[in-house]
């Protein structure tokens, strides 16, 4: 299972008056943490939007650990949790700069036509990225 792993600056505008971060804010740092996933592994959002496919956002599941706080630097763990060929689930581990867990959480998605909305088998349309993906998600053990 391949995790990757990005650093954001807590940026003022991302915290609330007692400089906690709101908790909205930990939906964009998951974007920003599976992106970065989705370049390691050699892809991009932007040619498969290109090609004519979207990946909406069908579930969402976020627990709140412990907060995140202005000033500090937060690491994003980003994996494939699960992986259908038609189906994605990404996992999530939000750390503060003292290593303390703040959030676990999953996204689902699913890619469609841009055009239709109707789902797309990737192993036919992304070959390349269904590999990736096939190799790369987690594995029971």
């Amino acid at each position: 299972m391949f995790i990757a792993n990005t650093e954001v600056a807590v940026r003022y505008a991302e915290t609330d008056q007692m400089g906690v971060v709101y908790h909205a804010n930990y939906l964009v740092w998951c974007e920003i943490g599976r992106t970065k996933l989705i370049e390691d592994l050699g892809f991009n959002y932007a040619m498969m939007e290109k090609m004519g496919v979207l990946s909406p956002v069908t579930s969402l599941e976020m627990k709140y650990h412990a907060p995140a706080k202005y000033g500090e630097n937060v690491t994003i763990e980003t994996w494939i949790e699960a992986y259908t060929g038609v189906r994605f689930s990404y996992g999530y581990k939000i750390f503060n700069q003292k290593g303390i867990l703040c959030l676990t959480g999953t996204s689902e998605h699913v890619c469609v036509d841009a055009d239709t909305f109707k789902p797309i088998n990737v192993k036919k349309r992304f070959p390349d990225w269904h590999e990736a993906y096939e190799n790369n998600k987690k594995t029971e053990v």
